[in-house]
């Protein structure tokens, strides 16, 4: 549809519906979800000439100076809260932020993201990913060990068990019922391999979608965990000593008349990749140090990217390899739609937009650039080191260093975002250091 008959479906739709509220969803710079709520009757008007409000209440939008911001909302992702009373119910429209002479706001997330996706939509490709995000859900009380307090876990399952002991079953029927009504298709949902741990698979999407989507997960999820008295946790490493949470992204190629461009058979194509795809991987594992800052933003997310065996630490790729960065699933060898390239390093605490963002723009460098794949990793993870292979951050002080010095990612996300995440980065990593002992700053892996 054009945007002209979306927005009539929606103002449609609200009447019909009785929707009473409508909320405006955009995230800030570090991707936490902000909203506002106006009247039906403001909507129409918000189409033509955006809603104001003040940036500079919203972490890494304006100065005070440069405070009035308008948000635009995007008819196409309207959809009604299923959790919200069906009487003068409330629904939400993701927005796009503007500046008061209409143009696009550069702090703004998803704005960064568009940009890159038009970018690569004139050189003829559409981003497809589909994201597998992994959770924890755990109970209000805690448990004390060693003096700290710690989540308490639901219970002992593991990895796609089913038993009695899995207590999430109905936790994941209601947020798989609960996305499906707001029109986020869910692939499957499955108990993790942690205890308490979940996951859940979103089907495939273009990249603003996708986004949108996953900012749109982490609510439900969160939401449907609150309907049943406990809470969820993206935390990367909430409990040591058990597996940590990522936030895989499945990620292709196509042409603007559906053909996927990452499926390739005989000379010239590795593991039915084809040479586009082979060059968008090299760019991918050239950078990836240098965003590792985006795909895992915490001081919590580098406790989880332990030299394990199953986590990467190092950027290399593979085909059987978990520990790689960027691996090559098998799941369906010879059909061209299922070829796609799967990122292990991201974890679910990071800003969705950005992370699309910044991947695209490397592997849209590294097919202008035809940059040659690497070899394919087999070695064992414990052998990386000597292999050659460029070794990720091993903590938030090392990618903060690595981000702060890259030209790619600072024309990639732009000034404004750039600057603020680099400051609030900053800003963490040093209130972290000031707590724990020089021993712990080298040997922190682990722990909640």
């Amino acid at each position: 549809m054009t945007n002209e008959q979306n927005i009539d479906f929606v103002l449609r739709s609200i009447e019909e519906r009785d929707i009473r509220f409508v909320r405006l969803w955009f995230t800030d710079v570090l991707g936490n979800l902000k909203s506002f709520a106006i009247s039906p009757e403001d909507l129409e008007e918000a189409f033509e000439e955006g809603i104001g409000f003040d940036g500079s209440a919203v972490k890494g939008f304006s100065s005070l100076e440069e405070s009035d911001m308008l948000a635009f909302p995007d008819a196409a992702t309207f959809q009604v809260l299923p959790w919200r009373p069906s009487e003068s119910g409330v629904a939400r429209i993701f927005c796009d932020i503007r500046t008061p002479r209409r143009e696009p706001f550069l702090g703004d997330p998803r704005a960064c993201l568009l940009r890159q996706f038009r970018e690569a939509d004139k050189a003829g490709y559409v981003m497809n990913v589909s994201p597998e995000i992994q959770f924890f859900y755990f109970k209000e009380d805690t448990t004390v060990s060693s003096g700290s307090a710690v989540p308490a876990p639901l219970d002992n399952a593991g990895y796609f068990d089913l038993t009695p002991e899995d207590s999430a079953r109905d936790l994941r029927r209601d947020l798989t019922l609960a996305l499906e009504q707001m029109s986020v298709p869910v692939e499957y949902s499955y108990h993790a391999l942690a205890p308490s741990q979940n996951g859940v698979s979103l089907r495939y999407s273009e990249a603003i979608t996708c986004a949108d989507n996953i900012m749109t997960a982490r609510l439900v999820i969160k939401q449907t965990a609150f309907s049943h008295g406990l809470f969820a946790s993206f935390m990367p490493k909430p409990l040591s000593g058990i597996p940590g949470s990522a936030m895989f992204l499945y990620q292709s190629l196509f042409d603007h008349d559906g053909n996927n461009l990452f499926w390739a058979r005989g000379e010239g194509s590795i593991h039915h990749l084809s040479k586009t795809a082979q060059h968008y991987v090299a760019g991918i594992l050239k950078y990836a140090p240098e965003f590792a800052l985006i795909t895992n933003p915490t001081v919590n997310s580098y406790k989880r990217l332990v030299p394990n065996g199953e986590v990467p630490c190092y950027a290399t790729w593979g085909s059987r390899n978990r520990s790689a960065f960027v691996r090559v699933p098998t799941y369906k060898p010879g059909k061209e739609l299922s070829r796609r390239i799967e990122l292990r390093g991201p974890d679910p605490t990071c800003n969705p937009y950005l992370i699309m963002a910044v991947t695209l723009a490397a592997g849209m460098r590294g097919i202008a650039d035809e940059l040659p794949l690497p070899p394919e990793s087999t070695v064992p993870f414990d052998q990386l080191a000597e292999s050659g292979a460029a070794r990720l951050p091993r903590d938030l002080g090392e990618a903060i260093h690595e981000f702060e010095n890259s030209e790619f990612v600072h024309e990639t996300l732009g000034d404004h975002i750039f600057n603020y995440f680099l400051e609030e980065k900053r800003r963490e990593w040093a209130e972290y250091s000031q707590t724990v002992t020089d021993w712990e700053l080298r040997h922190y892996y682990g722990g909640f």
